[in-house]
């Protein structure tokens, strides 16, 4: 098939969260599973121009947005087989940041992934594009059908995948108008959305198939405690919304080749494991020693990822001989938080706020026990990224989390990590115990590194199942 992504991120040009890998990730692979494709993703100042060579390859395209013509210029990079060309228009995207500052988002995004999505559709609704699919992630893109359908009129099968629905691409009404969408779109059964409307809604709604990145978080979406006022429209295409569960790059996230981790080890070579925890110990300054359980977090320091939880149980957790790091950035009472803890907990918690990839590579190898006990989780990498390399998970039983971890404690045989049910602090807490409990136990502990370790999170099987929805979309209007 020849299959066109668009994607406001993509891995290793542009990353904000976990699309970018999925992105840069499943690209990779549908190539080496035969298919052309082609990536668009907006040209920020971010992707760095320095390391990379850019070619202008399509001719410039006018595009009206917000009362006025602006020019969209394409530059072309081939990466690992797949095609991918960076919409560039600097008035849009030559800026400090991708979609915020700290003062909050930029006010126009709604016009900047507007003209980015006008911008695609004018290239590959060209009849020289023979596009078999057109793959759009999030609200960011959710425009691409409403402009394919709505105003070129392209019967192009399109598939929208949702990464987290909790970001929407909501905005007043008014901007409705400034992308060039005509009023009657307006409606409850369209892109409004209690009086504003609703970007992501229109992608569902213009979209042939919909899916979600993991098969528990698809039927999540469809209940009012996790749908976020989009329950009802994703209810009505149940019969046209799936859940894939993301992969991982195997061949990047992997001890035995990691050169950011402080010694390469393997599932047969656990030493090496032991020497990175020893090393990160001393980098952060934890109290140093082999029998002291070590426990990371790399993480959004925001509600979502359980941080209120965290919260009610860290004293209790601390007064354990432990060792605690966490990586990460958000909210300032969150940030401030974590740096109160390791001001009270010298030698036992550890911060760095912000990103830092070589660290969180460390961490990974170094840790005993992964820490993503999520209100919610759409799939998560994290726990994924971190049985790859024997970092064991303590996790809350919701979307992607529920279809990746296996609780020890009830499936010994299986288990994988440590799960709760109740989104409470103290079931929180009681998985950390069983965790701490068994890691006591070296033997035991040792065999389910092992198994963590030996766990298959490749894209393969994840791929086959998008091609399988590429075709389900083509079918609906052939």
């Amino acid at each position: 098939m020849n299959i066109v992504v668009v994607s406001s991120e993509m891995a290793p040009f542009v990353k904000r969260g976990g699309l970018a890998d999925v992105v840069g990730s499943l690209s990779k692979v549908l190539v080496r599973r035969g298919h052309t494709v082609s990536v668009f993703v907006p040209f920020y100042r971010v992707v760095d121009r320095s390391r990379y060579e850019f070619e202008e390859s399509l001719p410039p395209v006018d595009v009206w947005v917000d009362g006025s013509s602006r020019i969209a210029r394409f530059f072309h990079l081939d990466y690992e087989g797949v095609s991918v060309y960076f919409v560039d228009n600097p008035h849009y995207f030559d800026r400090e940041e991708v979609y915020s500052t700290p003062e909050g988002d930029y006010p126009d995004n709604a016009q900047r992934f507007g003209f980015f999505s006008l911008a695609v559709v004018k290239v590959i609704a060209s009849n020289t594009w023979n596009v078999d699919v057109v793959h759009c992630n999030d609200w960011e893109t959710a425009l691409v059908p409403v402009f394919l359908k709505r105003i070129y009129g392209k019967k192009m099968p399109v598939l929208l995948t949702i990464h987290n629905l909790a970001y929407q691409g909501i905005f007043p009404k008014d901007v409705l108008p400034r992308l060039g969408l005509p009023w009657d779109l307006f409606t409850v059964d369209m892109l409004e959305f209690y009086g504003n409307i609703n970007l992501l809604k229109g992608g569902i709604v213009f979209s042939d198939v919909i899916n979600t990145v993991s098969p528990t978080y698809s039927k999540e979406i469809q209940e009012p405690a996790y749908g976020f006022g989009l329950d009802g429209v994703l209810r009505s295409r149940r019969d046209d919304l799936y859940g894939i569960l993301n992969g991982i790059d195997v061949e990047f996230w992997n001890p035995e080749n990691d050169k950011s981790i402080y010694r390469k080890y393997s599932v047969d070579t656990l030493e090496g494991k032991a020497w990175n925890k020893l090393k990160l110990q001393e980098e952060v300054g934890l109290e140093v020693g082999d029998d002291i359980p070590l426990v990371g977090w790399i993480s959004r320091l925001v509600d979502q990822k359980g941080l209120d939880l965290f919260a009610v149980i860290v004293d209790e957790l601390l007064a354990n001989r432990i060792g605690v790091v966490v990586l990460g950035s958000g909210e300032e009472r969150y940030q401030n938080m974590m740096l109160d803890l390791s001001n009270r907990y010298e030698g036992k918690f550890a911060v760095k706020i912000g990103f830092d990839p070589v660290l969180a590579n460390r961490i990974y190898a170094a840790s005993d026990i992964f820490l993503m006990p999520s209100k919610f989780e759409p799939c998560g990498l994290g726990q994924m990224i971190a049985l790859r390399y024997g970092s064991i998970p303590v996790v809350h039983k919701t979307g992607g989390l529920a279809d990746t971890v296996v609780d020890y404690t009830e499936s010994p045989s299986s288990g994988n990590g440590f799960v709760f049910e109740e989104y409470k602090a103290s079931a929180f807490m009681d998985a950390l115990r069983r965790a701490l409990s068994l890691y006591g136990d070296k033997e035991a502990w040792e065999e389910l590194v092992k198994r963590a370790m030996s766990l298959d999170f490749s894209w393969d099987k994840s791929a086959g199942m998008y091609e399988e929805l590429y075709s389900k979309a083509k079918a609906k209007i052939s």
